[in-house]
């Protein structure tokens, strides 16, 4: 199976939030929407996870330190 990554360094937060989550895509979608709800204060609905899952990318993409932000889709 294929590991994925989910990278709060990607977006611009409130708490320059720096976590990084890696791992099958069931977990990572599911860790990132539980950290999404706990840390950004987004609610943990099937829209939100939908989204999440557009933003996983491969985990071999992972590099360690400071990451370029993007803004968030609109």
């Amino acid at each position: 199976m294929s590991r994925f990554m989910a990278d709060c360094r990607r977006w611009p937060s409130d708490i320059n939030c720096s976590l990084v989550i890696i791992g099958e895509e069931d977990e990572v979608l599911r860790a990132a929407a539980e950290h999404a709800a706990s840390a950004h204060g987004h609610e943990d609905t099937p829209e939100l996870r939908q989204q999440l899952r557009e933003f996983l990318e491969p985990a071999e993409a992972y590099t360690p330190g400071p990451r370029a932000q993007e803004p968030l889709p609109g």
